[in-house]
């Protein structure tokens, strides 16, 4: 495999310190573009700098005249963290961890041609312009007919859980069956998917010497519902679940019931595990925190 020199922006967190370290793994020269708030655990095997994502100025001054083979960007969530990463540095390829939040709406085995980044009208935002899913649909609209001679990936992934999620939402559902705490649920037999953390590092990672061009979406096969995950946890705890109206709202309330097409990573050679071989497991490791 060839050496290539890699930029990430992020990387010291979650899923990214899984990618960080595949891409060391396989030799890379990768440089991480953060804050300098966040401690990471590279040592001397990567290089750093310090930057502020969201400034133009600071972006242009930290990166401006650099190239890079690739440039995987964790933490651009709108259309102006586009423009700016796209006017600051010079790259053969561009990674963009976007979202699955871009479909509207979600369902039942959602394929990239759902979104499509060409169409809708583009607008220059900062993130706290819009809703998640409306700002990540900006960022792509910037790439797809802003930047479109750019050589770029959009990767769109579904919730991304681990030991390691600091989001804690699906702690949540198991922490409060097992404490009885009521919860107000309003998609408990829905199917959805997600991706183990690990994996959607070693995706991204995965990615950076492939010949591929436009929107991918990576997920764990299979899915699955709150019920069942409630249910799992009831057995093994012997604790009632408090479904009621009046309770905590729950983390992935609205979420439709969807499934994530993933054909063309498997065209590609990434093979994801299925839920239901994994799942168990991290939930079981919630039960032991909680214990």
């Amino acid at each position: 495999m060839e050496r290539l020199k890699i930029l990430v922006l992020g990387g010291t967190r979650f899923f990214g310190v899984h990618m960080v370290k595949e891409l060391l793994a396989k030799g890379h020269d990768v440089t991480i573009a953060t804050r300098g708030k966040t401690a990471d655990e590279y040592g001397n095997k990567v290089k750093r700098i310090i930057l502020d994502r969201t400034n133009k100025a600071s972006m242009k001054n930290a990166l401006d005249g650099s190239y890079y083979d690739v440039v995987i960007d964790k933490i651009a969530y709108c259309s102006n963290d586009i423009k700016y990463v796209m006017e600051a540095v010079n790259c053969g390829k561009y990674i963009h961890m976007s979202s699955t939040a871009v479909y509207e709406p979600l369902r039942l085995n959602t394929r990239e041609s759902d979104f499509n980044g060409a169409s809708g009208k583009l607008v220059w935002c900062d993130r706290e312009a819009f809703s998640y899913g409306e700002v990540k649909r900006q960022a792509e609209r910037a790439l797809w007919q802003e930047y479109s001679q750019r050589n770029f990936i959009a990767v769109r992934y579904p919730f991304v859980i681990g030991e390691d999620d600091y989001t804690k939402r699906l702690f949540f559902y198991v922490k409060n069956t097992m404490k009885f705490v009521p919860m107000n649920i309003d998609n408990l037999d829905y199917q959805i998917g997600f991706i183990r953390s690990d994996e959607a590092g070693k995706f991204m990672a995965f990615l950076v010497d492939k010949d591929f061009r436009g929107a991918i979406n990576g997920s764990s096969k299979g899915t699955i519902s709150i019920k069942e995950i409630i249910e799992y946890v009831e057995k093994r705890t012997k604790a009632k679940a408090i479904i009621d109206k009046s309770g905590e709202d729950a983390p992935y309330n609205g979420v439709p019931e969807y499934s994530i097409n993933t054909e063309k990573a498997e065209a590609l050679g990434f093979r994801f595990s299925a839920i239901h071989d994994w799942i168990y497991d991290l939930l079981d490791y919630y039960i032991e925190t909680v214990f």
